[in-house]
């Protein structure tokens, strides 16, 4: 056999060997690279974020705190706290006076007087300390008693308004005690331990702590008018 012959026999061996080469194992074709997720825009496994997809909307607040919006998860808004109570009327705050005698009944009723003088608004609650005094403002008749019956109130002043408390006592002259006449009266708000002045116009009082003995009520609102 010549050269010329076995040449192109040689070479169309070369071409089989080159092709049977050019597949892989699996029976693909080993020309294309394999796909890939980076190639399809299909994502990952792994980049989906958190594994238990709890992921916070952006549009939705995320704090649980005391404003009005509720945030993820179950935390709510708190209440808007209640306005505070006025303060306490001071006795620099206040003037006292007393009312006219509304007798009835063979009973002496008069009115104590608790007006808010100052520029801003307090409040009172329970009842005025009382005591009849002389010209030196020494006491000259057992303390009155409280009207402990009677339910207690807060009372709010706005600047100008009244309170009272009702003083009231059997007329001396029926239960037959002695009796003294007050110059004036010294009246202490509640909570307090400086008292206002007050002329006593009422007359006698007894002096003796058993019969007739006034008592006064808890402040009320207005002016016992």
């Amino acid at each position: 056999m010549t050269l010329r012959r076995i040449l192109p026999a040689v070479l169309a061996c070369c071409a089989v060997l080159t092709a049977c080469t050019s597949h892989s194992a699996d029976g693909t074709s080993g020309g294309a690279p394999p796909t890939s997720a980076a190639a399809t825009g299909t994502p990952s496994a792994t980049a989906s974020g958190p594994a238990d997809g709890d992921t916070a909307d952006p549009s939705e607040p995320t704090g649980t705190g005391t404003g009005t919006g509720t945030g993820t998860g179950t935390g709510t808004a708190a209440a808007s706290p209640a306005a505070p109570a006025p303060k306490r009327c001071r006795t620099s705050d206040l003037k006292a006076s007393l009312g006219p005698d509304h007798p009835g009944a063979g009973q002496e009723n008069f009115a104590l007087v608790l007006t808010n003088r100052s520029p801003r608004t307090c409040s009172l609650y329970g009842f005025p300390g009382v005591a009849f005094v002389d010209g030196a403002g020494d006491a000259v008749t057992p303390d009155p008693e409280r009207a402990t019956d009677q339910p207690q109130q807060r009372v709010t002043l706005a600047p100008g308004a009244d309170a009272w408390s009702a003083l009231s006592y059997t007329d001396p002259a029926i239960t037959g005690v002695t009796t003294v006449t007050p110059q004036a009266l010294l009246v202490t708000p509640p909570d307090e331990t400086t008292s206002l002045s007050v002329p006593w116009t009422g007359g006698k009082v007894s002096n003796t702590g058993k019969a007739s003995v006034p008592r006064v009520s808890p402040l009320r609102p207005g002016s016992g008018a």
